[in-house]
């Protein structure tokens, strides 16, 4: 879980810094300049794509339908880790 600067974004994208999950793997993490996210809400419809999560003592929602490839420059600090066995399934559902 990073901190995400969002900002800009286009039509119903998600903005502003949030927190947000990287979801792309260590490896590729690792050799690319950019990573894959996730962003979290603590708002938002509840959908079978946004999982339901507890994080930093609050309730939220990972929005694995608002999935982006984002500039590391973009990360501003390291806030935690979420449990991928809360939202792992759901993304390999969603990508098979």
């Amino acid at each position: 879980m990073y901190w995400i600067n969002l900002d800009p974004t286009i039509g119903t994208e998600i903005r502003k810094t949030r927190p947000g999950l990287v979801v792309s793997p260590d490896d590729m993490n690792a050799a690319l300049p950019c990573v894959i996210i996730a962003p979290l809400t603590s708002k938002g419809q509840p959908l079978g794509c946004r999982p339901q999560v507890h994080f930093d003592g609050k309730q939220a929602r990972i929005l694995l339908d608002q999935l982006r490839c984002v500039d590391k420059a973009r990360l501003q600090g390291r806030m935690g880790e979420i449990d991928s066995a809360s939202w792992h399934p759901t993304l390999l559902e969603m990508l098979a």
